[in-house]
């Protein structure tokens, strides 16, 4: 299968590349710059510039591809406070792609996030069954869902908050490691009882894969191993690994200790994966975040 990847360079994109190729795919990956075409050549790809506002761009490779995989997103633009902007952007090309294959029962999995559940207000462990009906992102993942009704074969893998490996570099993990550094303590929000899921690079790049190849359309799905680690036990094992304090942060501090984070720290989101276990064999079967974290690599300096 030949295949379109956005975000082909980046975290889960670069093992997505590597899982792919070594299936016995082709991968055609979007890169915006001459470095990110470069590591993609040497990984095996081939390589279609341009970036998500070239939009005709974009329907074209997809067209001419038999799956397409999209996992950019403007994270620039979404850290610099223009979060509408890079959602709008988004939402853009997923209704692009999906003219571009409509009608040929070909694949279309994209990436979502399990924190959207946790907003919902949900109270209990969230399930692939659950829909939001509306948000940021939100209306791309229902898009895409929507677009099992005009012949796509479509998919939506919904990330943890926490997706983490030596791979992860601008993720939340390393965020937080970077806060607690700045700050001098590591902190979680009142007593720390919130959960947080996690799930490994190289488990979630399995799971786009097997996506892509027979996820029946119209599936949602959990890249999740952890379904939920209590967020005073990341905060603990971070502050042992930099020698500070792991420390109560009241929720009115959260904001100016956590910065944009302020929030979503104090988010409760309990995530199982059971039905994508079972829908396509699915198995994590790298270690946890806890594991991961005391292996070390997130404080390496350099």
């Amino acid at each position: 299968m030949r295949v379109f990847v956005t975000g082909a360079s980046g975290h889960i994109g670069s093992a997505l590349v590597v899982d792919l190729l070594q299936s016995g795919h082709q991968v055609i990956g979007l890169a915006r710059s001459e470095e990110s075409a470069t590591r993609l050549t040497a990984a095996g790809s081939e390589v279609h510039r341009g970036d998500l506002d070239d939009l005709e761009g974009l329907g074209k490779a997809a067209a001419s591809a038999d799956g397409v995989v999209h996992l950019a997103f403007k994270h620039e633009a979404m850290v610099a406070g223009d979060y509408g902007s890079a959602v709008d952007a988004d939402l853009r090309a997923v209704k692009t792609f999906g003219d571009a294959l409509a009608g040929t029962g070909k694949p279309l999995v994209i990436a979502s996030g399990t924190l959207q559940l946790a907003m919902a207000g949900l109270g209990r462990v969230g399930t692939e069954a659950d829909v939001v009906e509306s948000g940021p992102r939100v209306d791309a993942e229902n898009t895409v869902i929507g677009f099992a009704d005009r012949g796509v074969r479509s998919s939506v893998v919904r990330l943890p908050p926490t997706v983490h490996s030596s791979l992860d570099h601008h993720g939340f993990v390393p965020t937080l490691i970077s806060i607690a550094g700045r700050n001098g303590v590591s902190g979680y929000v009142g007593d720390g009882s919130n959960r947080w899921p996690a799930g490994h690079t190289l488990d979630a790049a399995d799971l786009f894969r097997l996506a892509l190849e027979a996820a029946p359309a119209g599936s949602r799905l959990h890249a999740v191993g952890d379904e939920g680690v209590p967020f005073r036990e990341i905060a603990e094992v971070i502050g042992s690994h930099l020698g500070v304090p792991a420390e109560s942060i009241s929720p009115e501090e959260a904001a100016t200790h956590f910065g944009f984070l302020g929030m979503l720290v104090q988010l409760d989101n309990p995530t199982s994966s059971a039905r994508t276990r079972e829908l396509l064999g699915w198995e994590p079967t790298h270690p946890g975040l806890i594991d991961d974290l005391n292996e070390g690599h997130y404080f390496e300096q350099g």
